[in-house]
């Protein structure tokens, strides 16, 4: 065997105890770094525990280059590995760093998308019945896109209603808040969601009204996305439990 064999079945081969143990290393590496990500935002840190942090940063993110070149370098089809999920993770989890460096600026909230890169554990673990599952829900994503597609966009345009009826309602008493229909397109979002922040709220007895319509029609905007999915789901997994022909 190669050594370039051999570092592929360490990498890719989760049979052995060295597969297994590169992937362990690999989590724990992870989990480390969301533990530095996290200790990071902690206020008045002092400048030790900076330059630790730093130096965490730099380690991590070197070990993670090294992870994705060796990955890079021993797939046999290297195109397919860098747009594969895995290997678009793989790289985001890198990316953060070299912006910092190459902009001058902190891009920290990017490093949160490290916590992607845990779902190996699921293919570390062999845990057959979540890949199962997670085929049959983008069996029922693929069987309800036209439906989705369709709710997409009826979304889009009851949240220009919305905002424009507010902005009509509102705009006369409340010319700060609802100063345009653009303005009024976040009322829209947080009232068509049902979420209701109370930041800016209706007070005339039309926008009022208005505002209770728009929550009841929420209401089935919320549930429609599940609804569709339960039913995609039903229909895939009928269709595995009694396949044509059987």
């Amino acid at each position: 065997m190669s050594v370039k064999d051999r570092l592929r079945t360490i990498v890719n081969d989760t049979d052995t105890w060295e597969g297994r143990a590169f992937d362990w290393a690999i989590i724990v590496l992870i989990f480390y770094a969301i533990a530095v990500l996290v200790y990071g935002t902690i206020p008045a840190l002092s400048e030790d525990a900076r330059k630790f942090l730093w130096i965490s940063e730099v380690v991590i993110t070197v070990l993670f280059t090294l992870e994705y070149i060796l990955r890079f370098y021993l797939a046999e089809r290297k195109r397919d590995y860098s747009f594969s999920f895995y290997g678009i993770i793989d790289f985001a989890a890198i990316l953060p760093f070299y912006l910092d460096l190459l902009l001058g600026t902190e891009v920290a909230v990017l490093r949160a998308f490290r916590a992607l890169r845990l779902l190996r554990i699921f293919r570390l673990l062999k845990i057959v019945r979540y890949n199962k599952a997670s085929d049959r829900l983008l069996k029922a994503l693929s069987e309800s896109k036209e439906e989705f597609t369709l709710f997409f966009f009826t979304t889009l345009i009851l949240l220009f209603i919305s905002a424009a009826g507010i902005y009509y309602f509102e705009h006369p008493v409340q010319p700060e808040a609802f100063s345009s229909i653009l303005h009024s397109l976040w009322w829209a979002v947080v009232t068509l969601t049902t979420v209701g922040y109370g930041d800016v709220y209706p007070i005339t007895l039309g926008g009022r009204i208005f505002t209770f319509i728009i929550l009841l029609i929420g209401l089935g905007v919320v549930a429609a996305p599940a609804g569709l999915i339960a039913s995609a789901l039903s229909r895939v997994r009928e269709t595995e439990d009694h396949p044509q022909g059987s």
